[in-house]
């Protein structure tokens, strides 16, 4: 069986503030097509089809009309909620929407249920395994604690539980949009972190024959059989080294695998530009990158008058610039944003504990207090969207 395997489209995300839907619409044009020319069998999306909770009706427009030429083109598809989705309104019409071969997977409770698609070796199940935030779903699948790995892992062995009862030689593949150990993230990814632990080891998916994952952007092989495609488009500056694919998926009749990346359009390039603003402005070598976008980081000593303007006039699509100034560089004036670049909210909070209490940071007690804080937070905010 050959399996398109996508994730993290973010339908209605901007870049910036550039509006990113007719980007999104090229990639849907691409993907239909992929799937056309390559004879594939099943599509899956692994997760944060939306950007948001409500998403905008230009970008439910966008999503509806995909749906449609998925569904004339006869080709099955599976599809998982993420931690960007409301799971209620994605999941909103998944019965009827079955009836013309697109599958809904957004109900945790329906983890052990799969699809079954059949090629001429015999059966394929689909597993779907939405986000699973863990304070939310831990009593739904009976897991031992509100951890990610426990949820996972508690929804794994009904996975396993179900795959048992079915007919010998049946394959089996997972969708899951969770943040396995070993993927390497980037600015745009929303934090799940929970109780300081938001990664869980890839042995949870154990079992089965190929775990399709969404939720990190960038596209890599955690091993053999648990991959992520990462997401279509670039959505930060940090994503800068990435190469945005798909990948193709072909699951032999004995559970071998073969796997081939398919790179998905590039609607501009990325660049990340650094130094004083004149040497910018001068630099031949930096031709190619004129019609790239840009996040400028410059070094001056002083900032420059009118830096924005002027960098524009050579860089068009200039979207992000920040000061490093070269006399400061690590230096009490560094600015927020770099002091905050790469730490967790967890870090972030305990920081500001030793800043406002000077000679004494939190201590352990206080540490878990914050912890505990911050995942009420979080599991609020994720009960709101699901709602």
């Amino acid at each position: 069986m050959r399996i398109l395997h996508t994730s993290d489209w973010h339908l209605g995300r901007s870049f910036h503030r550039v509006n990113m839907l007719g980007h999104q619409r090229a990639f849907l044009d691409h993907l239909i097509e992929t799937v056309r020319t390559h004879e594939v069998d099943a599509v899956l999306v692994a997760g944060d089809v939306y950007d948001r909770a409500v998403p905008p009706l230009a970008a439910v427009e966008l999503f509806d009309d995909a749906l449609h030429r998925l569904a004339d083109l006869g080709v099955p598809t599976v599809m998982i909620s993420g931690n960007h989705d409301s799971a209620r309104r994605l999941g909103v019409g998944a019965r009827l929407m079955a009836k013309a071969g697109i599958h809904l997977r957004t109900d945790p409770a329906g983890c052990g249920t799969p699809v079954v698609l059949a090629d001429d070796h015999g059966d394929v199940a689909f597993y779907g395994l939405p986000y699973l935030e863990p304070a939310l779903v831990r009593d739904t699948l009976g897991a031992e604690k509100a951890r990610h790995t426990q949820v996972l892992g508690a929804a794994m062995d009904r996975v396993r539980a179900d795959l048992a009862t079915r007919p010998a030689g049946t394959r089996s593949v997972v969708l899951a949009h969770a943040f396995v150990t070993g993927g390497a993230p980037s600015d745009s990814e929303r934090d799940i972190t929970i109780g300081g632990v938001a990664s869980v080891p890839a042995e949870v998916f154990d079992g089965v024959d190929y775990a399709a994952l969404g939720h990190l952007h960038g596209c890599q092989t955690i091993t053999e059989r648990v991959r992520y495609s990462g997401s279509p488009l670039a959505y930060s500056f940090s994503e800068v080294q990435h190469r945005k694919s798909m990948w193709l998926v072909d699951l032999g009749a004995d559970g071998a695998l073969e796997a081939e990346r398919l790179p998905c359009p590039v609607p501009r390039p990325l660049a990340r530009l650094r130094g004083r603003l004149e040497d910018l402005l001068a630099d031949p070598g930096l031709a190619e990158h004129e019609e790239c976008w840009i996040e400028a980081t410059l070094t001056d000593p002083a900032r420059p008058h009118e830096p924005m303007a002027r960098l524009t006039e050579r860089f068009p699509h200039t979207l992000a610039l920040a000061f490093e100034p070269e006399a400061r560089d690590g230096g009490p004036d560094v600015s927020y944003a770099q002091r905050l670049r790469g730490r967790s909210d967890q870090e972030i909070a305990e920081d500001f504990v030793a800043h406002v209490r000077p000679g004494r940071a939190a201590d352990a007690a206080e540490r878990a207090l914050l912890g505990a804080a911050l995942d009420e937070v979080r599991t609020d905010q994720a009960a709101k969207e699901s709602a």
